[in-house]
């Protein structure tokens, strides 16, 4: 689903599309009641309408804005537009670490200084018993002021299993929920007890960034 400019999402007024991914599409919007500009991440998953399905995107969501840390990504409400589930989320400008990899590799300094603020973004959640299951380059976001922010904590919940005859270390791969014995992540970057399906833990995370800090010094 497109939204056009002057669309409304409750209170919040689209202003434009900034990008899609495999996610959901992210639009520019307005928050009349305290004149700021928001991003609003409309989800793009099956089986959305389904009550259960809400319920548990709406937890997730409220776990997520739990977090009050300089390197996760501020989540400030969340919501249904026709069945679809959104995020409103802090505005961020800059790019994410996947975009900034494709200009090549970054100097060893710099990887791992990114390397740290990730770590201490997933320990804040980590605290709180909130477990990613789904970083890499494209869920980290790198600010155009300099700071390192993890987006998506929690949504890697709401993807729906994918079928194929051929393994992709780039796809996702996912389930409808956490249960024991289905996958939940994407094949890259996937920890070993991920790929058994066994029940994800803060070593799925500390997996994955390794993975990530890997591909950031080895190109």
């Amino acid at each position: 689903m497109t939204l056009a400019s002057g669309t409304r999402l409750g209170p919040y007024e689209i202003l434009e599309r900034l990008g899609a991914g495999g996610m959901g599409e992210v639009y520019r919007a307005r928050d009349p009641r305290l004149s700021r500009e928001v991003a609003v991440k409309l989800i793009s998953t099956d089986g959305a309408s389904s009550p259960d399905r809400l319920r548990r995107f709406e937890t997730e969501a409220r776990a997520a804005a739990q977090l009050s840390h300089p390197n996760v990504v501020t989540v400030f409400d969340v919501g249904t537009h026709e069945g679809q589930p959104y995020l409103v989320l802090e505005l961020l400008e800059g790019e994410t670490l996947r975009e900034a990899l494709h200009g090549g590799v970054p100097p060893l300094r710099q990887a791992v200084t990114w390397a740290l603020e990730i770590s201490r973004g997933l320990a804040a959640a980590h605290e709180r018993g909130i477990v990613h299951r789904d970083l890499k380059p494209e869920n980290v976001f790198l600010t155009r002021d300099g700071r390192v922010k993890v987006l998506d904590f929690g949504l890697a919940k709401l993807k729906e299993p994918l079928v194929s005859d051929e393994a992709d270390r780039e796809s996702p791969t996912a389930t409808r929920d956490t249960a024991p014995g289905v996958l939940l992540g994407t094949v890259g970057y996937m920890s070993p007890e991920q790929v058994k399906g066994q029940t994800p833990d803060v070593r799925t995370d500390v997996f994955a960034l390794g993975a990530v800090l890997y591909e950031m010094v080895s190109g």
